[in-house]
């Protein structure tokens, strides 16, 4: 690079992944500028964040050389993203956060990483995952306090975004793996309906509940790698931002858990939504919605039993002692226990689907409270469970501080298959909030 690339790559990193898309079709950046400035984040940055389980430098910044010499492939052209370790990649180890699977090289990519590449995207790396996507973390620490658990279990994910290592990165969600890392990291996390997004290559977990999910800073980026994964008209046009008419206000039969950081992001959000006129209805689930995270899960269990019998019975020596105590309990629940909350959850998926003919969205806690002190647990999902459960789309967007200074987000919660309305709305919180 010329010493006034290198001069304008220390900040390109900062960029959003639409504008730095931008910049490169205009030719007012290049591709391999891009790379470099986060290659060199990472390099600042790793040994204090650790969200990175594979890089290989030499590989992204040929593949970015390639990107600046050939026409534009797509809406991601030159852009970089991360992918969380549970994600199949040909070129690239894919070890799902276990040393059974050292050194592993899938046949071929997870689909969802194929649609990035065909969009133009560089992918960047590997970022580290919990075991299997469950609670036994990684080496990832929070970026806005070392000290504090990054959330998991797409830790890697949502830290390597947070501390602008790279714009944008995959991650999934099975009970809080994208909205929790994401509200403790400070961006803005988004799980779609389930199956919005193809899961093929993904190492399955439960699933009846897997779903890919996506991490950036703004909701343009979320809102653009929506439309790249689900293979829509994936231009760059701003997104819409739609004012709701009614917010339903739930705190949910789990508020006891909240903290105080997090009933005043609540407040904070539902104020911004009251003094523009929206109305705001308290909210409660309606009865067949009782209990959902214990039947989240045993679905969970019982599923994961079957995802993971080869590991159980060949490698049971190398499995965590969480993911081992989760297997042998679940050998305990009986196949008409697992049928019984399949169809629960089935009843209370129609259920809330009338709510929404109340409500344009549901707002409602991402975490308890701020990133928790330690990293050798990554937080309670207690507020997420029931929502991936009733397969809704729900994205977390950072809105306060806690007392320890880390953010704290909200949740909007949507209809089944509305993702983009529920992005339009939380896009105009987004702004309102600024």
């Amino acid at each position: 690079m010329s010493t006034s690339e290198i001069a304008k790559a220390g900040r390109l990193n900062e960029l959003s992944a639409a504008e730095a898309a931008r910049r490169i079709a205009r030719g007012e950046a290049s591709a391999l500028a891009l790379i470099d400035a986060c290659l060199q984040r990472i390099a600042e940055r790793e040994s204090t964040v650790g969200a990175w389980q594979f890089l290989d430098r030499d590989a992204c910044r040929a593949a970015a050389r390639a990107a600046d010499r050939m026409a534009s492939r797509g809406p991601l052209h030159g852009v970089p993203v991360g992918i969380k370790d549970i994600f199949d990649t040909a070129r690239m180890p894919t070890e799902y956060g276990s040393p059974i699977y050292a050194g592993n090289r899938p046949a071929r990519d997870a689909a969802s990483v194929a649609r990035l590449e065909r969009a133009g995207a560089v992918i960047l790396g590997k970022t580290v995952t919990t075991e299997f996507a469950y609670f036994s973390p990684g080496k990832t620490r929070n970026p806005r306090n070392p000290a504090h658990t990054p959330g998991g279990s797409s830790s890697g994910s949502a830290a390597a975004v947070a501390d602008f290592m790279v714009p944008l990165a995959l991650g999934s969600q099975t009970a809080g793996s994208v909205i929790r890392p994401a509200a403790f990291c400070g961006v803005v996390g988004f799980k779609p309906s389930h199956g919005a997004i193809d899961i093929a290559g993904v190492k399955p977990f439960s699933p009846s509940l897997d779903t890919v999910g996506t991490f950036a800073r703004t909701l343009e980026d979320t809102e653009l790698l929506r439309r790249v994964l689900t293979g829509e008209d994936p231009g760059i046009p701003d997104l819409v931002s739609e004012r709701p008419k009614r917010i339903g206000l739930c705190r949910s039969a789990y508020w006891d858990k909240a903290e105080a950081a997090t009933a005043a992001a609540i407040e904070r959000a539902a104020d911004a939504f009251r003094r523009n006129g929206i109305e705001i209805a308290e909210l409660e689930l309606p009865e067949p919605c009782r209990g959902l995270n214990e039947v989240q899960q045993t679905i969970m269990a019982f599923e994961a039993l079957l995802s993971y019998a080869a590991e159980w019975r060949g490698h049971r020596d190398k499995l965590s002692a969480k993911l081992a105590e989760l297997l042998e309990n679940a050998q305990g629940i009986p196949e008409r226990h697992y049928e019984a909350a399949l169809s629960y959850a089935a009843a209370a998926r129609a259920s809330v689907d009338d709510v929404f003919a109340k409500v344009d969205a549901i707002l409602t806690p991402s975490a308890p409270g701020e990133a928790p002190h330690g990293i050798a647990a990554t937080g309670d999902p207690v507020f997420n469970r029931q929502w991936t459960l009733l397969h809704v789309p729900c994205v977390t967007i950072p809105v306060h501080e806690g007392k320890s200074g880390l953010p704290v987000g909200v949740q909007l919660v949507g209809r089944f298959k509305r993702d983009q309305e529920l992005l339009a709305q939380a896009r105009w919180l987004e702004a309102e909030l600024a």
